[in-house]
């Protein structure tokens, strides 16, 4: 717990590295990023403690978990399509935000179900910055490439070029989990992207679709959505729209499933 400002017990989630030294690129990198945003769909960090011998981080605790858990893991709950739209357009904004509305832009590199928590009211926050970048003129290309697989932009694997759509591909795998609730780093789930661009090459996606959300209402704003994560998987980069445009695309959904009160 940390004490408030009204001396009242405030419950945080503290990230302990397991091997960590003060020159550990990752940690420090994590608290250099973390300082710089400040944005209602990104965590915030409170603090962090240098002086014991394994650092740590004081973040925000956010009560629901991650996304992963909720769709796929030990949280598991039912989500209508008005919240996972609303999920979706939310964490959309805050990508939006490192991308396009600060001094410093920065990449996330790691965007992923995992990497998205939810409070209480389902308001989705990024997490994880330890292998973030910001974007500037040099260094733009990594040596290893950090990250799940099941998420990393297949371009960034082959060229180590870490850029804004490399964050619009990894998103674009979290909508397709939001809306089939398969996970793709999940081997059961075989090729899950593959599967995907087979059904919509076939105009076959909303038998792909996650049963309690593929009803008559939502048909046409799920194929909609499907036209959207095509884009962000798209292999040629420069057919992927900018994280901005996406946020714009989510929102107009969201407000037509609002005022059909698609379920």
């Amino acid at each position: 717990v940390l004490l408030g400002d009204d001396s009242q017990p405030q419950p945080v989630a503290v990230k302990r590295p397991k091997k960590v030294n003060l020159a550990d690129h990752q940690f420090a990198n994590e608290v250099i990023i973390q300082s710089r945003v400040l944005h209602k769909n990104i965590v915030k960090l409170i603090g962090c403690c240098l002086e014991v011998d394994v650092p740590f981080l004081v973040y925000e605790f956010v009560t629901k978990g991650s996304l992963d858990d909720i769709l796929h893991g030990r949280n598991k709950m039912s989500l209508n399509f008005i919240q996972r739209l609303q999920i979706a357009a939310q964490s959309a904004k805050g990508l939006a935000y490192l991308h396009s509305e600060i001094a410093e832009p920065i990449q996330h590199g790691d965007i992923k179900p995992g990497n998205i928590l939810l409070n209480d009211d389902l308001m989705p926050k990024i997490s994880d910055f330890g292998i973030s970048k910001l974007i500037t003129k040099d260094n733009r290309y990594a040596t290893t490439v950090i990250g799940d697989v099941s998420y990393v932009d297949p371009v960034y694997l082959q060229t180590g070029k870490l850029t804004n759509k490399s964050d619009v591909y990894s998103f674009g795998v979290v909508l397709l989990e939001l809306i089939t609730r398969k996970s793709a780093s999940d081997p059961g789930n075989g090729n899950l992207i593959g599967k995907f661009h087979d059904a919509y090459v076939n105009k076959r996606v909303i038998e792909f679709v996650d049963p309690e959300i593929a009803v008559e209402g939502n048909i046409q704003l799920l194929h909609r959505l499907s036209e959207v994560i095509k884009q962000c998987l798209d292999l040629d980069v420069d057919q992927r729209p900018e994280m901005i445009v996406i946020e714009d695309y989510l929102r107009d959904m969201l407000k037509v499933a609002q005022a059909t009160k698609t379920v």
